[in-house]
């Protein structure tokens, strides 16, 4: 049985044959005890197989199913016909049960995944989450720390926004990668999973600029309508706290300096991915300090409808401070649970360097 479950949940035509019988077995049993006791189970009693293999069918199957209870509910209605007659709501109960399966195959028609919608969602959640885990910070070493945090506009649980990590084999150097791309919520989030699978496969294995240019080469071949990402990508080494930064179109990345009391602004500046065949990068370097911290962002952080960047920017630097007075440790989250405007996807990640 195990075995069988196993099959189902992979879409194969073993499991979908298996799952067809099942159902097609209790609709013979409705159907044996309609015709015995019409008034306890009546036409309607088929719309439980019905909706069950809606969400474990694909559509032909499906169609099979339905076909095998159009005849079966004919039969029972025909013979209680013969019996007790028609009536008005046995009329309503029909057609009820007619429009409930047309609709039922008209969305298993309409889905272009082949799948019952159970197994596509299971399998497009499986492969978020798996991308997602490349934006996992792997542990650091002592002395450092990381987090982030981010929430989606609407609550929805696909983002525009999403980060890819890569720590050296010898614990050295670690990369990071905050990204946004265009639009949010459901609608960035099939495009921001397939720029974070092409991501996670390059981190790591080329330089800063030429894995901007290899995902800008990328998001040009995909041709989608609003086919465009900004990006941030910094590069520490964990042994002296110099690092470096390439930003696409990004806002700019905040540096906390405890003997200033302020987040300096980096100047990295260049264009965002996917709009012209040879973008423009520029490349900041300095040393983190123990005691400072990075913050990275997008602008679903510090742009809204009645906030230009710059405004946002300085709103951050001031909210970030109050943050960071409880502490580095969940401070990501206090900062974004400070942010008014909700109708964008919005991340903040931060790197600090511990006294």
């Amino acid at each position: 049985m195990d075995d069988r479950v196993v099959r189902w949940q992979t879409g194969t035509r073993e499991g979908q044959v298996a799952v067809l019988a099942v159902l097609l077995v209790a609709c013979l049993g409705i159907f044996a005890l309609s015709i015995t006791n019409y008034a306890v189970f009546p036409a309607l009693t088929f719309v439980i197989p019905l909706l069950i293999g809606s969400i474990t069918l694909r559509f032909q199957p499906l169609l099979v199913l339905v076909g095998v209870i159009v005849v079966l509910v004919t039969i029972t209605v025909s013979l209680e016909y013969v019996r007790e007659g028609i009536t008005v709501s046995r009329v309503s109960s029909l057609v009820m049960m007619a429009t409930v399966a047309a609709i039922q195959l008209w969305e298993a028609r309409r889905r272009r995944s082949g799948l019952p919608g159970p197994l596509g969602e299971a399998m497009l959640v499986d492969l978020r989450d798996r991308l997602h885990a490349q934006g996992k910070v792997p542990p650091l070493p002592s002395g450092w720390y990381s987090e982030s945090a981010m929430l989606t506009a609407g609550g929805v649980h696909f983002s525009g926004d999403f980060m890819v990590a890569n720590l050296s084999a010898d614990e050295v150097e670690l990369e990071m990668i905050l990204v946004d791309v265009c639009g949010k919520g459901v609608a960035a989030g099939t495009q921001s999973l397939q720029l974070a699978g092409a991501l996670g496969g390059l981190i790591g294995a080329l330089p800063p600029q030429a894995l901007f240019a290899a995902a800008n080469d990328f998001l040009l071949r995909q041709q989608w309508e609003e086919g465009f990402a900004t990006a941030v990508h910094v590069s520490i080494d964990l042994r002296t706290g110099s690092y470096g930064i390439i930003s696409a179109g990004h806002p700019p990345v905040l540096h906390w300096r405890p003997s200033t009391g302020e987040w300096a602004i980096d100047e990295a500046r260049g264009t965002a991915l996917g709009i012209m065949r040879h973008p423009l990068f520029t490349q900041t370097h300095g040393r983190l300090e123990p005691g400072e911290t990075l913050l990275f962002y997008t602008d679903g952080v510090v742009e809204s409808r009645d906030q230009g960047v710059e405004e946002g920017v300085a709103w951050l630097r001031t909210a970030a401070t109050r943050a960071l007075r409880a502490g580095v440790e969940g401070a990501a989250g206090r900062i974004l649970g400070r942010v008014r405007a909700k109708d964008d996807d919005r991340a903040v990640l931060l790197v600090a360097r511990q006294d």
